[in-house]
């Protein structure tokens, strides 16, 4: 039957009206006429020097190798499209559809990336440009031997057995797996195109690796990295890049000894990973969304899935050659991927060498698919396709894995394929990266330090450092700051009755000693001091002479204790240090576990200890930073308006809403009793739109600084703070009449 849309015809023959078939196992190249007969060309070399190519112009590839003529290969057969949902048809409403290959495929012709004319233009392309369009590189069954090398035979059988099921069975099947991690459908002619797609993935790589072409791309399915040793899982039921992988090393060793498998699927490739976790000539790196285990094919209910995971190295003879880009969140885009490949896969792929590198080319990471929810465009698809042909002498296969939404899919294969032809990558404008996905790459970088030299420079042996008595930074800086506080001003910590809290704020609450009968109070909620270093420019070192740390709280504690004001100082870590810790690069406190943290400490202290001064006149907040989310937290979760004199806030970071749904003065009441700094670069003063938005009521009394950075705001309106304060606090002889007509 023949499709009228993309004349690719159904029952597995040609899908070009004349091509030319490479194959590793033929002799020679074979010439396909366009009713499926085969005419093949001798085999011997010293025939082909003899011939006329004039007469004869189906070139071998020995030839067109010593001339540098090697084509990109193009492997694809229309019947791998006959695995379909036993309950939905041919085509079914999934997201794993047949669909996905022929819209590959009809995008290759319109493109003019595959060949469509007659055989004597056929003949013409090959005379004069060889490499004008990808060369077809036959599917075939895949043998049961050959998909044991990787499988358990039990496996085999289990996926040989739904060709004999009944529909009915297959439907019962289909529905029980479809559920959970399985996530999987079968029917009646899924063996058979599970078979195509493994040969297919199978005589792609070895064309390649034996040189009938310099590359080549499979467009395959079923896809295969989730499949296990002895499971079929994700849409996948045998891994086709593992047999490809196992079989050419087997065949080709002197050839085909270390072998690179990038993934950039958006999923985890867990087959692969469990496959060669203890191989030391296999590397697998794998890009993909991890979101702490919760993304498939972890667990939702069961986050603590190992596969996918930063720290999953490798193991035995194998360790260090696993490495997992895992990102904490969907949203990546070109910037991410870039820098993923600029500083982990390129480096480490260049010292592990290999022999060939094979892509398992999932674009479910692309803009457009809903599943994955990733922006990364097709010319970033081309830039890292790219940079893979620059190891292995450029022997590059590229095997399709997911990818559901069918233009994203069709583009960013075609960027692939017009690459691999060795068209120039588009030019690119790369976003800046994520926050939170660059301290997922300096992760990845501390994790596989150890097993390669590439990822060494900058990166401190934690355990190492503990083992010779070393403490973290940022511990030294508080206690250093409790001694300095003690010394000058007196102050002491302030005892925090609760188990979690107590461990997290030890020692980092501390008062003044006159705080519980001083009239005026000030209640400091503030980050923990900056750091700063200039690197020696030959070494990237760092020295304490040119190490700094800034602190612009203490003079506001010194005006406070020469007006006799108490202070309690408030120091808000952004990491949680326990002696087991043994990361060099542990996460900030992530902002849930942080707001609820501040809010019982906020609580706690006002409970404790602030509502119970009834000698305080007046009581002065002050938030810096991003702590300064504690006075929100404190406004909204108490009534303190009849307290509080004044309110004043450094932001250089997120702007917080004060409002209750309970309290419906309370915002009016911030606006008219607070000062919120806001540091000149804020990106609220770029928008319009936005820099409105927060003149309103519920953000305070919005001040724009004409200075950037917490510590130089607080020095620039140190002035104005005091004076405002002052002129808010209520003077002492009106307090000392209100005493005496108590008294009386």
């Amino acid at each position: 039957m023949v499709d009228n849309d993309n004349d690719i015809v159904m029952d597995g023959q040609d899908t070009h009206p004349a091509t030319i078939d490479v194959s590793a196992t033929s002799n020679g190249i074979t010439k396909t006429e366009p009713n499926g007969h085969d005419q093949s060309a001798p085999a011997n070399d010293e025939k082909e020097e003899k011939l006329d190519d004039e007469k004869d112009p189906f070139i071998y590839p020995a030839r067109l190798k010593r001339r540098g003529l090697l084509p990109t290969g193009c492997c694809y057969d229309d019947r791998m499209k006959l695995h379909a949902n036993a309950d939905f048809g041919p085509n079914p409403h999934h997201p794993e559809d047949p669909s996905r290959i022929e819209h590959i495929m009809r995008i290759f012709k319109k493109e003019g990336l595959v060949f469509t004319g007659d055989d004597e233009d056929l003949k013409k392309v090959i005379r004069t440009d060889p490499r004008r369009y990808m060369w077809r590189i036959p599917a075939r069954h895949a043998t049961k031997e050959e998909i044991c090398i990787v499988h358990h035979p039990e496996h085999f059988r289990w996926v040989e057995d739904l060709s004999r099921k009944p529909t009915s069975e297959l439907r019962r099947l289909s529905t029980i797996m479809d559920q959970g991690r399985d996530s999987l459908y079968v029917g009646s002619m899924t063996f058979e195109a599970a078979l195509i797609s493994a040969g297919g993935a199978i005589e792609t790589c070895k064309s390649v690796v034996v040189g009938n072409v310099k590359n080549a791309f499979a467009v395959i399915r079923p896809p295969g990295h989730h499949a296990e040793f002895d499971a079929p899982m994700g849409f996948c039921l045998f891994n086709n890049v593992p047999i490809a992988a196992k079989i050419c090393q087997t065949e080709y060793p002197e050839i085909c000894r270390k072998i690179l498998i990038l993934d950039w699927d958006v999923h985890h490739g867990n087959g692969i990973q469990n496959m060669f976790y203890d191989d030391p000539n296999i590397l697998y790196i794998s890009l993909h969304v991890y979101m702490n285990g919760s993304f498939y094919p972890g667990k939702p209910d069961n986050p603590m899935t190992p596969d996918g995971s930063i720290e999953n190295c490798g193991a035995g003879p194998g360790l260090g050659k696993n490495v997992n880009i895992g990102w904490h969140d969907q949203g990546m885009g070109d910037g991410e991927y870039m820098a993923a490949f600029q500083k982990i896969v390129m480096p480490i792929a260049h010292e592990f060498d290999p022999d060939l590198v094979i892509i398992s080319a999932g674009f479910d990471a692309a803009d457009g698919d809903e599943l994955g929810a990733c922006f990364v465009s097709p010319a970033c698809y081309a830039h890292m396709t790219h940079m893979l042909m620059s190891l292995a002498n450029g022997k590059v296969a590229v095997c399709l894995e997911g990818g559901y939404n069918l233009a994203a899919i069709s583009k960013s294969a075609l960027a692939v394929a017009r690459t691999l032809m060795g068209e120039p990558p588009p030019k690119m404008d790369l976003p800046k990266i994520n926050k939170e996905a660059a301290r997922v790459l300096a992760k990845v970088q501390a994790y596989q330090a150890p097993y390669w030299e590439c990822m060494r420079p900058g990166i401190v042996d934690v355990q190492e450092m503990q083992s010779q008595g070393g403490q973290r930074l940022h511990d030294v800086v508080r206690s250093a700051q409790r001694f300095n506080l003690s010394e000058k001003f007196g102050m002491f910590p302030l005892y925090i009755q609760r188990d979690v809290l107590f461990k997290s704020f030890e020692n980092q609450v501390l008062v003044t000693r006159n705080a519980s009968e001083a009239r005026k109070l000030l209640v400091v909620i503030h980050d923990p001091p900056e750091l700063h270093a200039q690197p020696d420019p030959l070494d990237n070192s760092l020295q304490p002479h040119d190490s700094w740390i800034t602190d612009s709280i203490p003079q506001y504690i010194q005006w406070a204790i020469n007006r006799k004001i108490g202070v309690i100082d408030i120091n808000i870590p952004q990491y949680i240090t326990h002696p087991e810790d043994t990361e060099s690069l542990a996460p900030k406190v992530d902002e849930r576990t942080q707001q609820a943290q501040i809010q019982e400490l906020m609580c706690y202290i006002w409970d404790n200890y602030l509502q119970l001064y009834d000698n305080v006149d007046d009581i002065f907040l002050m938030g810096v930073g991003n702590a300064y989310l504690g006075v929100k937290l404190l406004l909204i979760n108490r009534d303190v308006k009849s307290r509080i004199s004044g309110v004043v806030n450094f932001v250089n970071g997120n702007l917080r809403p004060v409002k209750s749904d309970v309290d419906t003065d309370l915002s009016s009441w911030y606006k008219d009793n607070s000062r919120v700094y806001v540091s000149a670069d804020h990106a609220c003063w770029a928008d319009a739109d936005l820099s409105r938005k927060v003149m309103k009521r519920r953000f305070g009394s919005v001040i724009r600084s004409n200075v950037s950075g917490l510590g130089r705001m607080m020095n620039e309106h140190f002035k104005d703070v005091q004076d405002w304060m002052v002129d808010r606090m209520v003077p002492e002889e009106e307090k000392l009449g209100d005493e005496m007509v108590e008294d009386a």
